[in-house]
């Protein structure tokens, strides 16, 4: 499929056309987003749709997960070393990074990327010659609240202690959040210490894939230090959630966001304590509903009929971690239909409301933008930026169910739906290019200039280069 002369997959989805055109318009508009600026280290990388003279780094880390499906034309991963360069080896950089103490999630970016893609040219870079994502690791280890950044205007708010991390809102990314009640240096975030276990696990991952024992070992040990962390002093028995922690008494803060589900992401939940926290998604009065995963629960003092932003809002960002982590915990179908209904209401507001386009944040309760913080107007339009993981991760992984791909092993995991004819063609991935579609006979056919393995639910079917039909659903 061409959009904008670029190459990016197909999607079939008889059953919803109207999906298809906004998928085609997310792209359009991230096109849009593709920038050169002299004077970064990287100049062609990806603009985050906020500010052009500024970089964030979690709206970065989170674009890498749809351009991922384009990357010889969206320079997804590469933007990423317009923050490896200023902020560890001191490189100049015309752009300030807004908030050096966002969200630590290159480790899990860049491993997603390079198994997706098969690219492992940048591991060894990363690990064993310039040491970034260690160095990353340590870097925010180190800050403390009050340290200055050569390459941005604000000071640092991320500050370990010995039960966790202090931060806020704005370097956190959920800049209004309510949690720790407005007074956001009297907790201790439960996102923070997640993050730091996700960078870990990952860090670990890929050194193993290398063959860098030390390095796995070493962070093997801090994941599971901060997993048991998580486990033992941040998980609420009685609500079944993870909360941050106050400060003053190191008991749980009982305001529950999206951001409880980063320790899911992190893989630190038992399996009967990842049911529980997932309960809340089917509670229409908590992160459930016709609009759901709402940035604060709906029965909250905190929630705002009209978002403003982090009081409500549906955030493109924090709903796809939460469909990252659900898939994780095998709830495929749950992941689709939340993912069908947020992308259904991305749509409806699309059609809906003018102008016409993707926004940076949406309504938790109608066809609409969110309104900003403030209250005092819309927020961003033509937000893709991240708001393209609806339209197009969400819908490729769980609307049409292709959930895992794996370049390493050749392997792409489909959870196949009743969902009439849909599929997807000109995937790519290593060395193979294919396409996947379930007919109209029920049968899915297979095209492929490569040989790989097409997992349907948890069975292993060889796909061999050429055509082929493999049985689906009757």
């Amino acid at each position: 499929m061409t959009i904008n002369n670029f190459n990016v997959p197909g999607v079939i989805l008889d059953r919803n056309p109207e999906f298809v055109e906004l998928y085609a318009t997310a792209w359009k508009l991230a096109a849009d987003h593709i920038q050169d600026l002299p004077g970064l280290p990287v100049v062609h990388h990806m603009d985050e749709a906020c500010d052009p003279s500024r970089l964030w780094l979690w709206d970065t880390c989170f674009m890498v997960h749809f351009c991922k499906y384009a990357p010889k034309d969206f320079p997804g991963i590469e933007s990423l070393d317009n923050f490896y360069l200023p902020l560890l080896d001191g490189v100049k950089s015309s752009c300030l990074i807004h908030h050096p103490d966002n969200p630590p999630l290159m480790a899990w970016t860049e491993y997603e990327y390079w198994r997706f893609t098969g690219d492992g040219s940048r591991l060894h870079r990363n690990l064993v010659e310039k040491k970034y994502l260690q160095r990353h690791y340590e870097y925010m280890e180190n800050l403390r609240t009050g340290d200055k950044f050569s390459c941005s205007y604000v000071q640092a708010n991320f500050h370990k202690t010995e039960r966790g991390y202090m931060w806020s809102g704005i370097a956190s990314g959920m800049d209004n959040t309510p949690r720790g009640e407005d007074m956001h240096c009297n907790i201790l975030w439960l996102d923070a210490l997640a993050q730091m276990a996700l960078s870990a696990l990952y860090i670990a991952k890929m050194a193993a894939a290398i063959g860098e024992t030390s390095i796995e070992e070493e962070y093997t040990a801090k994941y599971q230090e901060q997993v048991k962390l998580l486990n033992e002093s941040y998980f609420d028995e009685r609500d079944g959630c993870y909360y941050d922690l106050w400060i003053a008494n190191y008991e749980q803060a009982r305001i529950l966001t999206p951001a409880s589900f980063w320790p899911l992401l992190a893989e630190a939940a038992s399996q009967e304590r990842a049911e529980r926290q997932i309960a809340v998604l089917r509670d229409p009065e908590l992160l459930g509903g016709e609009i759901p995963i709402a940035t604060v629960a709906r029965n909250s003092p905190f929630f705002d009929p009209d978002g403003r932003y982090w009081r409500g809002s549906i955030w493109l960002p924090t709903t796809y971690m939460v469909m990252r982590a659900l898939v994780k915990y095998g709830k495929l179908d749950l992941a689709a239909e939340l993912a069908e209904q947020t992308v259904s209401h991305m749509e409806s507001t699309y059609r809906n409301f003018s102008p016409s386009t993707i926004w940076e944040c949406y309504s938790p309760t109608k066809p609409e933008p969110a309104l900003t913080g403030r209250g005092d107007g819309f927020v961003r339009l033509d937000f893709c930026g991240w708001s393209a993981l609806g339209p197009i991760s969400m819908l490729i992984e769980n609307i049409l169910g292709f959930h895992d791909v794996d370049a390493m092993e050749r392997v792409v995991k489909y959870h196949c739906r009743p969902i009439g004819r849909h599929g997807i063609t000109d995937l790519c991935f290593g060395d193979v290019r294919c396409d996947i579609i379930l007919e109209n006979d029920g049968n899915i056919h297979v095209k492929t200039n490569a040989p790989f393995d097409l997992e349907l639910d948890g069975k292993r079917i060889p796909c061999p280069a050429g055509t082929s039909i493999v049985p689906g659903m009757r």
